[in-house]
């Protein structure tokens, strides 16, 4: 006998499913699905809260020296030109004061960068492998903002692992166990199926 739900459906399909429920429950906080699937979504939700919980403070802090793109004071990157060859800088800017691009010969447009220091999480072994374990269920999220919907501008992709464990984990320290509880509502038009609430507790 097995040791979980079919539900109805083939093992890549039911699996893709039930990703995708445990993304959005830790994403949002809740979903409304049917007893059965919340059955099977809560279990391996807990699994991965309590892995989170585990290995919460499982870090050490490490300085870095990082490249980052010097921005002017509207937010674009600054961009000079410079020799292809020799690499010396032929021009502080890639634009004329009318806002035209100019073009030099043996010229190149590159971005400028400066060094600048930054603090970094660094996992411990035991934490980067419960990080790939969640990576392994987990789907990427992209969060799009109302103004711009069905453009890409704007978008921002949502590190869910870095939300397990700053924000979902420490409010469960103190609790050993049950994360997540279902809720009943009604019974669904057409299949009488039950439909229920599984949220974060």
């Amino acid at each position: 006998m097995a040791k979980y739900r079919k539900l109805g459906r083939t093992s890549a399909q039911r699996k893709a499913l039930l990703r995708n429920q445990v993304t959005a429950l830790l994403y949002h906080g809740k979903i409304i699905t049917t007893e059965a699937k919340a059955k099977e979504v809560q279990k391996i939700a807990e699994g991965i809260i309590a892995m989170a919980v585990k290995e919460k403070d499982n870090f050490e802090t490490v300085k870095v020296i990082t490249k980052v793109a010097r921005k002017d004071k509207d937010g674009k990157r600054v961009k000079q030109i410079v020799d292809k060859k020799s690499g010396a800088v032929l021009s502080e800017t890639h634009r004329d004061k009318d806002g035209k691009i100019i073009r030099m010969e043996n010229g190149v447009t590159v971005t400028v960068f400066d060094e600048v220091e930054k603090e970094i999480k660094k996992d411990l072994p035991s934490r980067l492998h419960a990080r790939r374990q969640m990576l392994k269920v987990l789907n990427p999220v992209v969060e799009v903002p109302e103004k711009n919907a069905g453009r890409k501008k704007e978008t921002k992709n949502v590190d869910l692992v870095a939300k397990l464990f700053d924000e979902i984990a420490p409010k469960y320290v103190d609790r050993k166990g049950g994360y997540t509880r279902i809720i009943k509502i009604k019974q669904r038009k057409g299949d009488a199926a039950m439909e229920v609430v599984l949220e974060l507790v």
